[in-house]
């Protein structure tokens, strides 16, 4: 099927909260080059990054204007030269700054294929969350079976993804969330305890869980006050993986402090991975799609937007009151919510 010569894009065109900062432009529909493919684009999960893409404030900064939006499912409609193993009328997920149009263009090496039965809106976010979560615990962390596992903002698209995947290895996983409400989120997903931020004192409530154990692995997007309450809680030999910094303050630590447990604090950045080493990513996926076929992880959907409301997303996302994804309808034709159709987990939001 030949290409339109023109697309509708939302375009960054002035920093500042996605609201006012993005614009829906009609730009002309890319071609693919060599090692590229364009993908019909049909729905593109919301992510912290697109917030601060939005604001300047991401460690990756495009000249303006440029398309935002880091993760999508879709179709391949054009293969650039030099691709192999990928072919027009797949259906895949990709991750990269850009995909928040009709259409993309994407590195085939950013590229995976989706089964068929995965739903656009469920593919868009099995992919940076999940991925994220993975190497967490399994490349970095390797997190063993019978281990306690602590999730913060639990009930977060990338939290959630990490106690399914916790869950599923066999490992007991504690969630850490901002409210009753979304400690709901967090068991739905395979937390066997639920923290409740603010109310609990998180250390005090994690050593008595655990009978004084601790936990062995935590996975921290959030950083501050939640990873000084993870020190006093890792157990012996324990792993702390550093995420992020939703809450807006990234932590110090006395290097002193890790040998009274012997712990280690590990650094992830997933899109390194991509970057590096692909073939990690695709066995990865490959684990990932067994996962999903067995029931064992679904992806949280808080809601889903319609493309020509893209921003709302953003917004809801930055708001932190959302749990799970948020997903936008690109072409899809699929409304409502739900992962691969249960729609009964409910956001990569700080206050998750």
């Amino acid at each position: 099927m030949p290409q339109p010569d023109r697309m509708r894009a939302w375009r960054v065109t002035t920093l500042g909260e996605p609201a006012g900062a993005l614009t829906l432009d009609v730009v002309a529909t890319p071609s693919p080059a060599p090692g590229e493919v364009l993908l019909r684009v049909a729905a593109v999960a919301a992510n912290f990054p697109d917030v601060l893409l939005a604001r300047g404030h991401y460690q990756v900064k495009p000249e303006l204007p440029f398309i935002p939006g880091v993760e999508c499912s879709g179709t391949i409609a054009a293969v650039g030269e030099g691709v192999t193993g990928l072919e027009v009328g797949d259906r895949v997920v990709a991750a990269k700054i850009g995909v928040l149009a009709e259409y993309a263009v994407v590195p085939a090496a950013a590229v995976q294929k989706i089964p068929d039965a995965l739903t656009d809106l469920a593919a868009a976010g099995l992919t940076i969350a999940y991925q994220t979560a993975w190497f967490a615990l399994h490349r970095r962390a390797q997190l063993r079976s019978g281990e306690w596992l602590l999730v913060h903002a639990a009930a977060g698209g990338v939290g959630a993804a990490t106690v399914q995947l916790g869950a599923a290895a066999g490992a007991r996983v504690i969630g850490v969330v901002g409210s009753e409400a979304k400690a709901a989120v967090a068991r739905a997903a395979g937390a066997e305890h639920v923290v409740i931020r603010g109310v609990d004192d998180i250390a005090a409530s994690v050593r008595e869980i655990t009978s004084g154990h601790g936990a062995d692995v935590v996975f921290d997007p959030v950083g501050g006050d939640a990873f000084a309450a993870s020190t006093r809680c890792i157990a012996f030999e324990g792993r702390i993986v550093v995420i992020g910094f939703a809450s807006g303050e990234i932590p110090t630590i006395a290097a002193s402090h890790t040998l009274v447990k012997n712990y280690g604090v590990l650094g992830l950045y997933w899109g390194l991975y991509q970057e590096r080493y692909p073939d990690l990513v695709a066995a990865a996926h490959a684990d990932l799609m067994r996962l999903s076929a067995e029931g064992a992880i679904d992806p949280v959907i808080d809601h889903v937007v319609p493309f020509d409301r893209a921003p709302e997303a953003l917004t809801a996302l930055a708001s932190g009151a959302t749990v799970g994804r948020v997903v936008v309808a690109v072409g899809t034709g699929e409304t409502g919510t739900g992962g691969t159709g249960t729609g009964e987990m409910g956001s990569t939001g700080a206050d998750a």
